[in-house]
């Protein structure tokens, strides 16, 4: 006999919520908060075991506003942890992009018990007014309190933004890049005490100049794995003006002797990071034991558009980054940091995929054949293409047919990279969702790109054109989630 207590409990069953962390399209290797709104990752930094992931959070709802620092941990960059809001805004004031350091000597004086505490230096931002300012904790990240005296640097300027902060050995003090947003400039500060900050140098303009600069990050990598050949990475956000339109992130290598930063290159040539739509404000992690990026995988265009829910935002894969000598200079690698953890048992190229994250090796001979590559199909038809075009020496990533978010303005997109080969060509892909990764050329080049299509469903190669191109080899892992 059927009740009214089954009707009930069936009728809760159908409107019941998907299980929080595997909604539609949700990540599942990468961070997204469990709900609500985030965009740039903040204060990224590794003490005492633990990475801590702040990030551009917004406690009230999947719309930019009311900026804060979420907060999450982890001990192996791949399960997440996330915790009670950091630093939440205050008094009009919201909490914009900036970095923490380990203040290991004390040179605060916020540190109580004689051990080291966690400093964060943050953009606080209220209508026509940002300010550089300072908060505490001496309790592993989990409470903080702001400073008292804040600001710590005023220009009285509506564009001041996104302090990236790191100790100088060259110089013995701390060093803030904080940039200038609207004259495409990053400014240089130092200071003995995260309070009393001194204006050093100016770089810039330079490179793509196109949109405002944003979210500067600082870094020392060695060349060609030496660690007594190194260079200095200056890598800026550009929103608007980035590669493929709207939010994207350029690099320079150089010199940096405490003071100043030195470009190797012209002024006028651009090195960018990433060819895909999606990679933007990559901070890399203070005091880790490899240099290592992480950033936002989304684009101003339509961030605020996308059909998630009841989260809008996520993170990259965090990725070790160096730098490597190719025929036209020192240029930035990026690889992936290790998913063996997460690998399934693997499945045969061609197979009926069943999952929703893989890890896909994959080589071919692209012959003289127009264009060839991969198809990843998903639902109701919809594919993203990853392949390479002879004819215009280019990879390249199609997701003008993935599904859902075509309808977006912006949204759909063919993005490109140069590229040159005589032999075959080998691919890392990482699919996740409503995402896709692909490194290439040793990690020179690196695509970021959200997509829509749902669950992927096949991997089909393809050739257009000439029969010589050909499919060496590929190896798809399922990947199990972080959840």
């Amino acid at each position: 006999m059927i009740t009214h207590r089954m009707i009930a409990g069936l009728a809760l069953a159908l409107c019941a919520p998907a299980q929080t962390y595997h909604e539609p399209y949700r990540p599942q290797v990468h961070f997204s908060p469990k709900q609500n709104w985030t965009n740039d990752p903040n204060g990224l930094v590794y003490f005492e075991g633990e990475y801590h992931l702040f990030f551009q959070y917004n406690p009230f709802g999947d719309k930019w506003g009311h900026m804060s620092w979420g907060h999450a941990v982890s001990t192996d960059l791949l399960h997440w942890t996330e915790l009670p809001v950091a630093l939440p805004e205050g008094n009009g004031v919201m909490i914009f992009t900036g970095s923490v350091v380990i203040d290991r000597t004390n040179t605060s004086g916020f540190c109580t018990g004689g051990r080291p505490c966690m400093v964060a230096i943050y953009t606080g931002h209220q209508p026509s007014l940002q300010t550089q300012n300072i908060a505490y904790s001496n309790d592993r990240g989990r409470t903080w309190a702001k400073y008292a005296k804040n600001p710590v640097l005023n220009l009285n300027m509506a564009d001041f933004r996104d302090p990236n902060v790191l100790w100088s050995e060259a110089s013995k003090r701390w060093v803030m890049a904080v940039s200038l947003p609207n004259e495409h400039k990053v400014a240089f500060y130092g200071s003995p005490d995260l309070k009393r900050w001194d204006r050093l140098s100016e770089f810039g303009p330079a490179g793509a100049t196109g949109g405002q600069w944003e979210c500067p990050d600082l870094v020392e990598l060695p060349v060609d794995g030496d660690p007594k050949n190194t260079r200095w990475v200056l890598k800026i956000g550009l929103n608007p003006g980035g590669l493929q339109g709207g939010s994207g992130e350029q690099y320079f290598v150089g010199r940096f002797d405490g003071s100043r930063f030195i470009n190797d290159n012209p002024a006028g040539l651009t090195l960018w990071d990433d060819y895909g739509k999606d990679c933007y404000c990559g901070l890399t992690f203070n005091n880790a034991p490899k240099p290592t990026l992480l950033g936002w995988m989304s684009n101003w265009q339509y961030a605020d558009q996308l059909p998630t829910h009841p989260w809008r935002g996520q993170m990259t894969i965090p990725r070790e980054v160096s730098l490597e000598t190719f025929a036209e200079g020192i240029r930035l690698v990026q690889k992936p940091v290790s998913l063996d953890a997460l690998r399934e048992p693997r499945v045969l190229a061609g197979a009926p995929l069943k999952g929703r994250s893989f890890w896909i090796e994959a080589s071919f001979n692209p012959g003289r054949a127009s264009q060839s590559g991969w198809k990843i199909y998903g639902a109701n038809g919809a594919y993203t293409t990853i392949g390479y075009d002879g004819r215009r020496k280019e990879l390249f990533v199609d997701r003008t047919h993935s599904g859902e978010a075509g309808l977006i303005k912006d949204f759909p997109a063919r993005t490109t990279a140069p590229l040159t080969i005589t032999g075959p060509l080998m691919l890392q892909i990482l699919v996740d969702g409503n995402s896709l990764e692909v490194f290439a050329d040793q990690g020179r080049i690196v695509f970021t790109d959200l997509i829509f299509a749902g669950d992927p469903t096949r991997l089909n190669f393809f050739s257009d054109g000439d029969s010589s191109a050909g499919l060496l080899s590929a190896d798809v892992w399922p990947l199990k989630s972080i959840w």
